[in-house]
């Protein structure tokens, strides 16, 4: 587990990862799409898979930037 919270925490964001989705999402996005190799697209595909499990907040985030459509 430590192997795998440090990889985590070294995880870079994407440019798109605005600093209010950040907000929103990483407490969700950490906890269901953060594995011991992440790369941004198994967290995008992930976050996709995942979508109804994360909060509202996040949910409501990524609506607003268009995010499912």
């Amino acid at each position: 587990m430590a192997a795998t919270v440090a990889i985590a925490e070294d995880f870079k964001m994407p440019p798109e990862v605005t600093p209010q989705l950040r907000a929103a999402c990483e407490t969700d996005v950490r906890r269901l799409c953060i594995g011991a190799k992440p790369t941004v697209s198994k967290v995008k595909a992930c976050v996709a898979v995942k979508y109804f499990q994360l909060g509202k907040k996040c949910q409501v985030e990524l609506a607003s930037l268009g995010f499912g459509r």
